[in-house]
């Protein structure tokens, strides 16, 4: 298994970093634009256990599988989702965003991925994986949220 995390301080109130993860599938398409679909299957009150249908455009191929809450915290200060879900019956992976309000205007995010290759021969390609997916997303999301921030 493989494992990349990166944190960034986003000069943007906590609930409008929150929302990007947590809100509409409009507002995700805006830090994940491959995402062309996100549909609930089972929605639980306290968050763990919910899951989602996702269709994630890759090239011209629409990969569609689903998307199972397995964290969940959402107080005004402090707020974490942990997902995980499985690629192509080849990789198990999850993706853990949390957001800590540091004050009105500013908050920490902190984004970690794991890669769990299902079979043998694929933990050749995890030797050669870098953090510059993760780092090109937390950059994404401080800059979306900082943009929408300017809007309000």
């Amino acid at each position: 298994m493989k494992q990349w995390s990166k944190e960034i301080e986003i000069d943007s109130p906590i609930e409008n970093v929150w929302e990007l993860f947590d809100g509409s599938l409009e507002k995700m398409q805006k830090i994940m634009p491959q995402v062309v679909s996100n549909t609930p299957v089972k929605v639980t009150e306290e968050g763990v256990g919910t899951i989602y249908r996702q269709q994630y455009k890759e090239g011209k191929r629409i990969e569609e599988y689903d998307v199972k809450t397995l964290e969940y915290v959402d107080t005004p200060d402090y707020k974490k989702m942990k997902v995980g879900f499985t690629l192509a019956n080849m990789f198990e992976i999850t993706a853990f965003y949390e957001v800590k309000k540091i004050n009105e205007q500013k908050t920490l995010f902190s984004y970690t991925t794991t890669n769990r290759p299902l079979k043998a021969f694929l933990k050749l390609f995890l030797l050669f994986g870098s953090d510059k997916v993760v780092v090109k997303f937390v950059n994404r999301v401080k800059e979306i949220a900082e943009s929408e921030n300017a809007l309000v």
